[in-house]
Order: C-alpha cells, then structure tokens, then sequence
C-alpha cells in the first residue's frame, strides 16, 4: 500500500513538472514572431573552399582574464586595441583593452559597457559601437565621445555592431537591430525570427549627420569599404550572404549581393592593402537550423525550449579570402576548433591576421605565409 502510494505521488510529481515545462515552452514562444525562410542549400565545402587544418598554427594573445574581444584595432605603432566585459556572461560592464607588441595588456578606456566594432581614423582617435551609446569617438587618452545614438528618424541605435572609415573620412557602421537590446536570448530571437531589422548607416563626422543607407538587415553585422571608396560592403549574417552597397558610379545609392549563400555564419570583414578582403566566420551552417527556418512554429516551439536544449554553436575556425569582386581566393580552416574557436573579425598588420571572437577570452594570431 505504502509502496502504491510513492508510485501515485512520484506520477503526480512528474505530471505536474511536465505541465509546468510545457507551459513555460508556451510561455516563452509567445515572444517571437518569426516569419519562414528557406535558406538555399549548404554548398560542398570543395574546390576553394575545401576544408584543411591551416589554421591549427595560430597562437593566443592572452588578456588577462578578460572575455570576448569583438574586433580588434591596431594603431600606427602596432599595438592592439579591442572591447572587452567583465564575465562571460556580464555584458553590462566593459573596458577598451590595450595590447603592445611586448604582449602588455592595459585599459585604454573605462567604457563601462562592451565596445564591438572599432576602427581608427585619420587623428588617430578610435571609432567604435558602444552597446550602451551607439557610435562613439575616444581620444588617445581614452576618453568618450558620443556621435550618433540613433538615427535621423529617431529609432536608436540598441546593437551597434561594425564600422569603417573611408578615405575622405565618412564612417559607416552597422546596426543590428533598433527594437532589443543585446543578450544572448535577443541574438537567438534575431536570428530565429529572420525579420529585417536596423540597417547600414553612414555618419559624416563634418556635419555630424547621420543617414540610413540600408533600412532593415538580416542581423547586419561587419562593415568594410573599398579601395576606392566606391562601395561599402555589410555582412548579412542570418542570410549568409555579403550586400555592397554602391557609393560612386551608375550604381550609386543601390545595394546588390557582393557574395551569397556562404558555408558558415558571416561575422566581420576587412580590406586589404590590394583591394581584396578577409572575411571572419562565428561558426559553420547548421544543417538542422536551416531545416527549421521554413516553419515559424517549430521555430517559437524551439525558441521556447530552456536554452540548455536549443542548439549550440560549433567551435569552428574558418576565414575567406574574397577578391575585390565576391570571388573565393581562398579559404582557412581550424575544424576543430581548438586553435581558432571563431573569427568574429580578421585584421591584417605586419604578415599576421588577428581574429577577434565573442565567445573566447583571447586575440587569435596567425602568420601568413604567401
């Protein structure tokens, strides 16, 4: 009787508990709205973009201690600069690092919230998207400048994400989206719910206007102009694809695909001193994850799971070398993930790549050999 009793109890219990997780599931999924997409098929990793190990030979910059360095600057004398939080799960609590070639790291600003993207202008004064102000200016004794919170119909800047500067001195940046705030569960909604959302925007330093150039991107991420100052390049990150967007030339003021339906995540691109470009990715295309994107509701469903049972991106390595015009050059693998867990961004300086990554308490280093 006794032992019928615990058995009616423990049922009752794992009734009850099933409810509650089922409620929680319905709970949660009733904040997103995603729309279908079906994403074009994940191309063979063949040819150029064959899969190697070339990336097994980087090395780690320590920053002691400090967590998830976006991007990476480098000044006129070769030190590294990039934004980092306090924790691995506090992104309310920033500094700008300093790195020296010695490998001595200091805090060039105390920015007090995370800083992603920057890049450094013609005085030497960082340029960066600061989560807490938007598009900011620090002056080489680190101090903050707010330029631009928001753009000029008023909706504000929430994910800064990535900029560049071109020759005559206009700054264009990314902003992921001007409806939440960042946090890892916002990420995820971005990318679950594929609306377009904040947009490319170019900020002129001399008049201290703002203009929107693109209006809603797939989770508008990394920011590179060409040589010739003719076109702006935006990662679409949830597409899996490159816009440019042209800033000279017949096409003026128009936007096309520089590169589409990529193997991984798109991150952060910069240009090279030629003309081409490397491109970073966070990690590689998931199989199932583009199975789900057709289907708004198993996507709320899944998005309404506890976070320990959503998917999880692979620690993966890969860099791409694009020509001026889209095309693959070439391609850099760490498939493991052990020696680059991802490259959130890729800068050039001396015969060495830095890799920035928002999961990783580390600068990646690679040493080209070309």
């Amino acid at each position: 009787m006794k032992i019928s009793n615990k058995i009616k109890l423990s049922i009752i219990l794992v009734s009850v508990m099933l409810v509650a997780f089922i409620i929680s599931i319905l709970y949660n999924a009733r904040s997103i709205s995603p729309i279908a997409w079906t994403p074009p098929l994940i191309p063979k990793l063949e040819g150029v973009m064959a899969e190697n190990e070339l990336l097994s030979k980087t090395q780690r910059i320590n920053l002691n201690g400090w967590f998830y360095p976006e991007d990476v600057a480098i000044d006129n004398q070769g030190n590294l600069y990039c934004g980092v939080h306090i924790s691995k799960t506090d992104f309310t609590d920033g500094r700008v690092l300093k790195i020296a070639p010695s490998g001595k790291v200091s805090v060039f600003s105390n920015s007090e919230s995370w800083v992603t993207g920057l890049h450094f202008d013609s005085n030497q004064h960082l340029i960066a998207c600061d989560l807490e102000r938007g598009l900011i200016s620090i002056d080489l004794n680190g101090k903050i400048k707010t330029l631009a919170s928001e753009d000029e119909n008023g909706n504000k800047f929430l994910i800064p994400n990535d900029v560049d500067i071109a020759k005559d001195g206009m700054i264009y940046f990314t902003n992921t989206s001007s409806k939440m705030t960042f946090s890892n569960k916002n990420v995820w909604k971005l990318l679950m719910e594929a609306k377009p959302d904040g947009g490319l925007y170019s900020y002129n330093p001399k008049t201290k206007q703002v203009k929107t150039l693109i209006d809603g991107t797939y989770f508008g991420n990394g920011v590179a102009v060409s040589q010739n100052d003719d076109f702006v390049l935006m990662v679409d990150l949830a597409k899996y694809r490159i816009i440019r967007y042209w800033l000279k030339g017949d096409k003026k003021g128009t936007k096309d695909i520089f590169i589409d339906n990529l193997p991984g995540f798109p991150n952060g691109v910069s240009r090279r001193l030629d003309g081409s470009f490397w491109l970073g990715f966070s990690t590689k295309r998931d199989k199932s994850l583009d199975e789900i994107h057709p289907k708004p509701l198993l996507k709320k469903i899944i998005y309404g799971l506890p976070s320990f049972l959503q998917p999880k991106a692979v620690p993966y390595g890969m860099i791409m070398h694009l020509s001026s015009k889209g095309e693959i050059i070439k391609t850099y693998y760490d498939t493991t993930g052990e020696f680059v867990t991802e490259a959130t961004s890729v800068e050039e300086h001396d015969g060495y790549l830095y890799f920035g990554g928002d999961v990783s308490g580390y600068i990646s280093k690679y040493k080209l050999e070309e």
